[in-house]
């Protein structure tokens, strides 16, 4: 069986980046108001999955609290968009899972962003689904199988650690790179046997499916998985002061998803397109934290005190250039650079 190709090269992702610039431009009028980061202007990339992103974009949090701002939110489907996108200076703030975080921050010319929150920690609600009518009923069971996740994503990373623990190398399975819908028809025409997705694609795999595991049980074996926040360079250097706004209005959400539940699931609902009832359930298998946890010793950590989030970065770098996903691992001062804690945790109050 084929070995998991190689991430793109720079190359490649540029001319992808610029194409998800154009994209991202003609959706919104041009008004003048500056380059990437300028102070009347933030494009914000989020993706269609539950999170305190949801509830900022719906309850508009971030325009109440920065008015003289044109807030533009664009819809990405996987992380490797993410990068892309950020390599062509299109995007200001965005949500990127933990793996294609790592992969960025490799080689010899990083993506100029570097990490301020987390949205979440990944739960039951990624996870690694076999069709019934495959046979498959164990991790072990893939072998010479064919599998699809997202590449360059969170679920890419914890499918690699799933395949290690049972016993198997990538190269023992037929890997294919698949977007989440895209593995939702070839999973209806049986063309796959298995797939490593998040919700909603995840939920209507389980339907017809059975799970082999999830995020949580790998998370919970050593190999955590995160949907992160990351910010541009030039966004820290010539606003900081938008980000403090940002930062507050996430934590709003990190705190509305638990003391308002109903709320949430309303916003979630909207946001999606989806019932009421199955927006509680997406949101009762994400683990989202408080934001005293967020910039605890625990996470992310706080200004001139970077927590355990740096270490579980760097593990996962580690991990990909080992399974031959990226070149090599960033150093550890790479690691130490990707982050942005300054003013943590005071600007939350």
């Amino acid at each position: 069986m084929p070995r998991v190709p190689q991430g793109p090269s720079r190359r490649l992702l540029l001319a992808g980046a610029l194409a998800v610039a154009s994209a991202a431009v003609a959706g919104c009028s041009s008004d003048g108001d500056g380059a990437s980061g300028g102070a009347k202007r933030l494009r914000i990339g989020y993706f269609a999955f539950p999170s305190g992103d949801l509830i900022v974009k719906n309850r508009r949090l971030l325009e109440k609290a920065l008015p003289d701002y044109k807030i533009t939110w664009i819809k990405f489907d996987s992380g490797a968009g993410v990068n892309q996108a950020f390599l062509g200076k299109s995007l200001d703030i965005a949500a990127l899972g933990s793996s294609p975080f790592a992969r960025g921050l490799s080689g010899s010319s990083p993506i100029p962003y570097k990490v301020a929150w987390i949205l979440d920690v990944a739960g039951d609600n990624e996870a690694l689904v076999a069709r019934k009518g495959s046979g498959v009923s164990t991790v072990a069971g893939l072998k010479g199988r064919t599998v699809a996740t997202p590449f360059a994503s969170t679920s890419h990373y914890s499918l690699l650690a799933a395949l290690e623990t049972a016993g198997l190398k990538a190269s023992d399975v037929k890997l294919v790179d698949l977007q989440p819908q895209a593995i939702l028809a070839a999973w209806q025409r049986g063309d796959i046997d298995a797939a490593y997705v998040w919700l909603p694609t995840l939920d209507e795999l389980r339907k017809t499916g059975t799970q082999l595991t999830s995020s949580k049980r790998i998370g919970a074996a050593g190999k955590p998985t995160l949907d992160l926040a990351v910010v541009s360079d030039d966004l820290i250097a010539k606003d900081p002061a938008a980000i403090d706004a940002w930062r507050k209005a996430e934590a709003e959400a990190l705190r509305i998803l638990k003391s308002d539940p109903d709320g949430s699931v309303k916003a979630v609902s909207a946001e999606l397109g989806i019932s009421a009832a199955d927006a509680r359930a997406q949101l009762s298998q994400g683990v989202f934290l408080t934001p005293e946890q967020v910039t605890s010793a625990d996470w992310l950590g706080a200004d001139g005190r970077p927590g355990k989030l740096q270490g579980y970065v760097a593990d996962t770098a580690a991990f990909l250039a080992e399974q031959k996903q990226i070149d090599a691992a960033p150093s550890a001062d790479a690691v130490r650079k990707g982050f942005y804690l300054k003013g943590l945790p005071d600007v939350l109050k």
